[in-house]
């Protein structure tokens, strides 16, 4: 028997066509996924890593030998001189509040090089949400960004009228969160590195590499970014981590943004990490077949969803940068339908029925539909999206390729075929 036959006949017959038309794109991504594992695994070697570093520590956190072997790791990874990953950051948007905060000062500028960042961090900017709550607006430090061109690439003449000696931290967002336009290759912000170093030698360049890691052959890190912070529910926990971020790079900056986790004097040398150092080593491990799986996970959605005669970015055949995959639905009864439908077929929570709600950090009520078995893991199958034009659902994660495919051909006929 084969996983197809209980599908309608029409929507079988577009899986195997599917299936045939994405092979020799699945079969790049396996080549991908092997040679970043070969330089994860040469990392842990280099790094002599054993039972002992797997365990944590407790109270202060003293003398951790395996979280300051982890921290190598990821710095051997990333090419970089040093690295800070911490089960301590709770969220992507944590760990790049506390690289700004560690980074800048009174009357320092931030400037977004790729368009407005995403909800949550213009709360933390001052963008939007109350004054006076903490923002970098409410200790002076000013902020401004570049708008994108109307194709969605980064408008470099206009960056060089805002590069001025104010500007401090330049950051580039990788990945479109919840706008319109492609995620950034790595060899595009090369481009932006490049052009920033011709103007402002001595700025820093940030990456934002959320849902990026492991999605090229080369990270951000090895064009020249001088720091760069991650989630571990995202790609680099592969799926096993339970909580934590990271930060990478130059190791001054890894020093400040240290003193802001915790305070100045304990730096990197105080924080337990518990029983999380053996998830936040496997999961790194497992990242880049993890990561892989998603990919392949997201060709197929774009690629079934397009004969389902829906908008989609990528298309199934366009490089990938990223594990995010979207579809505009034009209107919200059919995009909240769908995102339903994800729901019901996760493995976990497939009994709720998600509605859209307000939540903390974004302006548009959200729906979201996320049966993961880390709260909140995007590297795991998920869906969310603002309720708003053009009614986005942004479609990320998958722990293993068969589950995507399953769940998706599912709220494909659920949707469009009954």
């Amino acid at each position: 028997m084969n996983w197809k036959d209980d599908f309608k006949p029409e929507v079988k017959r577009i899986i195997e066509e599917v299936e045939k038309q994405i092979q020799p794109r699945l079969s790049e991504i396996d080549d991908q996924v092997t040679f970043n594992q070969r330089k994860v695994l040469e990392a842990f070697q280099k790094e002599r890593i054993s039972e002992e570093n797997l365990n944590g520590a407790t109270g202060y956190g003293y003398n951790d030998m395996g979280r300051d072997a982890l921290d190598r790791v990821y710095a051997d990874v990333f090419k970089t001189e040093d690295a800070l990953v911490r089960p301590q950051f709770v969220s992507g948007t944590h760990t790049i509040s506390s690289a700004y905060f560690g980074m800048l000062r009174p009357g320092d500028k931030l400037l977004y090089l790729t368009g407005m960042p995403y909800d949550t961090i213009q709360e933390v900017i001052g963008v939007t949400g109350k004054a006076g709550m903490g923002s970098l607006k409410d200790f002076k430090i000013d902020f401004d960004y570049v708008p994108l061109l109307e194709n969605g690439k980064v408008d470099f003449k206009a960056a060089k009228t805002k590069l001025t000696d104010q500007v401090k931290v330049v950051a580039i967002q990788r990945s479109r969160g919840y706008s319109s336009r492609s995620s950034f290759t790595v060899d595009e912000i090369k481009v932006m590195v490049d052009h920033v170093r011709e103007i402002l030698p001595n700025a820093i360049i940030f990456v934002d590499n959320c849902y990026g890691e492991f999605s090229e052959i080369v990270e951000p890190t090895e064009v020249g970014v001088d720091v760069m912070v991650g989630s571990l529910i995202k790609n680099a926990g592969g799926g096993i981590a339970h909580t934590g971020g990271y930060v990478v790079g130059k190791q001054k900056l890894i020093e400040m943004i240290a003193n802001r986790l915790t305070n100045v004097g304990a730096g990197k040398e105080e924080g337990a990490t518990l029983e999380n150092l053996r998830r936040m080593y496997q999961g790194f491990f497992m990242a880049p077949e993890v990561t892989g799986a998603a990919i392949k996970g997201a060709i197929f959605e774009s690629a079934i969803l397009e004969k389902c005669n829906l908008q989609v970015d990528p298309k199934w055949n366009d490089p990938r940068t990223d594990l995010i995959q979207t579809i505009n639905f034009g209107e919200p009864d059919s995009m909240i339908r769908f995102a339903k439908q994800v729901q019901k077929n996760s493995p976990i929570d497939s009994y709720v029925d998600p509605e859209p709600s307000q939540m903390a950090g974004y302006e548009d009520k959200v729906i979201m539909a996320a049966g993961t078995f880390v709260q909140g893991a995007s590297v795991e199958f998920s869906a969310d999206g603002p309720i708003r034009p053009p009614y986005t659902l942004y479609l990320q994660g998958g722990l293993t390729y068969s589950h995507v495919k399953i769940a998706i051909t599912k709220a494909v006929e659920e949707t469009f075929f009954n």
